[in-house]
């Protein structure tokens, strides 16, 4: 038989669990908002007891809160940081869109657990824990906290590290001369190098625009408290409590200038996610590269081959699939339905706050959570076992007929249009139709036309 405890708060009484730490506010929620499985990710629940922490040191520093009490709270905040409070923190994604009862949650367990500590009833969720804050600059505040270090602790060493794989791939096949295609048709030569540095010059810019974005994430929202005006909170709260969260995650925070538009507006986020987008992209458009350049084995283009990592098929006996790339181009376009969320998300709200704020974060994280996964995925299991089919590669390399782009100088385009024609109609070389048609020699031919001369 389970057990409760009962709770109050401005509505009356709650019997809550026994064996939780939260209080009846975060019970209503969990009671009333029984919509979907989204919980309120790690990632915002630690942001919370981040800057929890450093409003109780902002505080007591301005003599709001007396240093027993700052103590208390910032010994239960390390504890939720390590993750020793679990399962404490049930709320769901679809609740109040500013956020309000996932911010009382977290003030209730810090606040009951304090009590605990201490043996005695010194803090208060509201009173206390939540002194000079409102759910309306705390939720942003914990919002930016927790994208900022995910996509610095996440997803970029994860794109760093496929960018490494591509580079040494690169280098390694630089010398090799293959066919190039645009249009899904042949086009000038280059080499396979050449056509990976494509992709890792991708992942150097995806990444170089994701760390210029992320200053936009150090502004917080805390000292703003309701509305932007900073209401019940000391007129330097903002200042000190940016700088005690910069202390404790040992990065660069600062207090947003405007309230009004760091509780209101979104914009911050958007930005920061449109990169991750532009990751998204760039990573869609090298997966589907890949798999289309080892599709195969035998009646594709075959000019890689990739990892065979299981059975592709459940009749076709032998199949194999190229299957990390169909992962990551799964999580590319959910980024980019995220995006879309996201984007309509923040252009909502009305007047002094944006009710879309649980969602959003959600999304965000999932992106840069998903994205660097896939990006390990894709290199352990595909990208660091690529290799050149060298055969293919010669193979379609003598065929392609825009190898007569070299005789363009010389003869001119439509001459070399018209050996282009020929060759392809009767299905012969480039060579024997030049001849054919007399507008070239055999000498000059093989001089003009070396495609290792064209890259």
């Amino acid at each position: 038989m389970e057990r409760y405890r009962i709770e109050h708060d401005t509505m009356g009484e709650v019997k809550v669990p026994a064996d939780r730490y939260w209080g009846a506010q975060t019970e209503r929620s969990f009671e009333n908002f029984k919509i979907g499985t989204h919980r309120m990710p790690p990632e915002v629940i630690r942001a919370f007891a981040v800057l929890k922490k450093a409003a109780a040191q902002a505080n007591e520093k301005l003599g709001m809160l007396d240093a027993e009490r700052a103590e208390l709270i910032g010994r239960v905040c390390d504890e939720i940081t390590e993750g020793k409070l679990e399962g404490n923190f049930p709320l769901v994604i679809f609740q109040t869109g500013s956020g309000t009862q996932s911010n009382m949650n977290v003030n209730e367990v810090i606040a009951n657990r304090g009590n605990e500590i201490a043996g005695k009833k010194l803090l208060h969720p509201n009173d206390h824990v939540n002194k000079s804050q409102s759910s309306n600059d705390t939720f942003p505040t914990a919002m930016h906290i927790a994208a900022l270090c995910a996509a610095e602790d996440r997803l970029l060493p994860a794109v760093e590290c496929l960018t490494q794989t591509f580079r040494r791939l690169e280098t390694e096949y630089m010398d090799i001369v293959k066919t190039g295609r645009t249009h899904l048709q042949d086009a000038t030569p280059l080499t396979l190098g050449q056509e990976i540095s494509g992709w890792r010059s991708m992942l150097e810019h995806d990444a170089a625009m994701l760390r210029d974005s992320l200053h936009y994430l150090q502004e917080l929202a805390l000292g703003g408290t309701a509305v932007g005006t900073g209401l019940n909170a000391h007129k330097d709260f903002g200042k000190e409590s940016a700088a005690a969260v910069s202390r404790i995650t040992g990065r660069d925070f600062v207090t947003a200038e405007n309230k009004f538009h760091s509780l209101t507006s979104k914009d911050g986020l958007v930005f920061v996610h449109g990169a991750v987008k532009a990751l998204a992209a760039d990573l869609m458009k090298i997966a589907n590269d890949v798999r289309w350049l080892a599709s195969g084995p035998r009646c594709g283009i075959g000019e890689l081959t990739i990892p065979e990592n299981e059975p592709g098929s459940s009749i076709m006996p032998g199949k194999v699939n190229p299957t990390q790339c169909e992962a990551m181009t799964m999580v590319c376009v959910q980024v980019m339905g995220h995006d879309t969320t996201i984007g309509l998300a923040a252009s909502q709200g009305n007047f002094q706050l944006n009710v879309f704020m649980p969602v959003m974060i959600y999304d965000f994280l999932e992106s840069v959570n998903l994205m660097a996964d896939a990006c390990d995925s894709f290199r352990r299991n595909c990208a660091e076992g690529i290799r050149p089919n060298r055969e293919r590669i010669d193979e379609n390399l003598r065929k392609s007929l825009m190898l007569v782009t070299a005789l363009n100088p010389h003869i001119g385009y439509e001459n070399a249009a018209k050996i282009a024609k020929l060759a392809h109609k009767e299905g012969t070389t480039l060579k024997e139709a030049a001849l054919k048609l007399g507008l070239v020699s055999e000498e000059d031919f093989d001089a003009w036309v070396d495609p290792s001369k064209m890259v």
